[in-house]
């Protein structure tokens, strides 16, 4: 490559060059320099497997699904039910009936919210949050208190970006809490949080724990048992799939006691001028027709990963971390946002008189893409005292000679902003 190399094949084996060849676009050159996508947190490039898996839907497959009793609806429906079988084998589910699939991320919250909130909780009692989250992970909280009488209480963060897990057990401790929503990996400081020992302090104290997974199930293997949550959210697109879909794992047992969020077709088992009897959980959850090209495409990106290992992309993306520390630590006048020692490939970081979104562009003009401004995440941001950040996010395409390419950029910039 002419700006960033790509290394043949880095630590423990992974074929990273043979890896980005299943992504087109990044063989592309911007403004005349090869890509640098460094903004996978934000959405994540496709692979031309789960490219060709939802075209060959398209072209050979689709009808609509569990509604025909015709040839090419019966096998769309097949293809729709074995991505949810995917999707429970690739959290860990106990069976497939537990994975509602959602528009997205957001949308499983705030289904969580709308109907666990309301339909469960009890005004009065509290939901506890953290100051890292992402807005979709607070927005629907401010909503349920607002409307049901439910208090929300937040959990600090420290100062290195870690959640404060005194704070939090301080804030369960009156018995209260209902319900702990937290992220599983920030979005901003690639915090990941402890959420065995978060779910062992919530259940002691009578609630349950959400785990907001988009951006932890991107970057290592997730297993809902072992964490020992309650509900886990994480979206396509940031899984290498498409966008339009996202998925709710949720115990049965919590999603059986849960009212529908949704009214409509295929979520009901009988409707009458007088009412109607909901579907059994996951079609409950899941009115009009659904996410069907969509899931085809989740499924291609979980069978993608999957062969490559997320034990392998996560020692590729520590090795990753590892060495951009190293590299953007070493900028005179970069500040990093956070410094957890349990982290992800996000780095959020603010330059010496330079406004993020005039740093983002000039890292455009060399053909690195990197994401500026707040990430959704306002509150964590005036945590830090910092208005805006320049956030760089790994995939696993992302190579060692790209870190140095934006280590070298930043530093061409710190003299421009100089």
């Amino acid at each position: 490559m002419s700006s960033a190399a790509v290394a043949p094949v880095e630590a423990g084996g992974f074929d990273v060059a043979r890896i980005r060849q299943d992504f087109p676009i990044l063989s592309q050159t911007i403004r005349g320099k090869d890509l640098v996508f460094l903004d996978s947190g934000a959405s994540a490039q496709k692979p031309r497997q789960v490219i060709e898996a939802m075209t060959g839907l398209l072209e050979r497959r689709y009808a609509n699904v569990h509604r025909g009793a015709y040839f090419l609806s019966e096998s769309a429906t097949e293809a729709y039910e074995a991505a949810r079988r995917a999707v429970a084998g690739f959290l860990g589910a106990a069976t497939e009936r537990e994975i509602v699939f959602t528009g997205s991320s957001t949308n499983a919250i705030n289904l969580v919210a709308h109907s666990y909130g309301r339909g469960v909780l009890k005004p009065g009692q509290a939901v506890l949050v953290s100051e890292m989250e992402h807005h979709a992970n607070l927005v629907p909280w401010f909503m349920l208190r607002d409307s049901h009488g439910i208090e929300l209480r937040i959990a600090r963060v420290t100062d290195s970006g870690e959640l404060d897990l005194a704070d939090l057990e301080a804030k369960l401790a009156d018995g209260k809490v209902g319900l702990v929503a937290v992220t599983h990996m920030s979005n901003v400081l690639g915090t990941v949080t402890p959420a065995a020992r978060i779910a062992q302090m919530a259940h002691a104290h009578g609630a349950r724990l959400l785990l907001d997974g988009s951006q932890a199930a991107v970057h290592r293997r997730v297993d809902v048992q072992a964490l020992d949550c309650d509900f886990y959210v994480f979206t396509g697109h940031k899984l290498y799939g498409p966008t339009g879909i996202g998925v709710l794992w949720g115990r049965m047992e919590l999603l059986e006691k849960m009212p529908p969020f949704l009214g409509g077709g295929d979520m009901i088992s009988e409707v009458s001028l007088e009412g109607f009897r909901p579907a059994p959980v996951p079609a409950k959850f899941e009115a009009g027709t659904p996410p069907i090209t969509e899931a085809v495409g989740l499924h291609a990106a979980i069978d993608y990963v999957q062969a490559i290992g997320m034990e392998a992309i996560e020692a590729h993306e520590r090795h990753l971390v590892d060495h951009a520390m190293r590299r953007l630590s070493g900028i005179e006048g970069l500040r990093l946002i956070g410094q957890a020692q349990d982290r992800g490939g996000v780095f959020a970081f603010a330059l010496d008189n330079a406004h993020a979104h005039d740093l983002a562009t000039l890292l455009d003009r060399v053909g690195i893409a990197v994401r500026s401004g707040r990430h959704c995440a306002e509150p964590l941001h005036a945590r830090f005292n910092v208005e805006s950040t320049c956030r760089a996010s790994f995939g696993l395409y992302t190579t060692e000679g790209e870190v140095d390419y934006l280590a070298e950029a930043l530093d061409k910039a710190r003299e421009f902003f100089r």
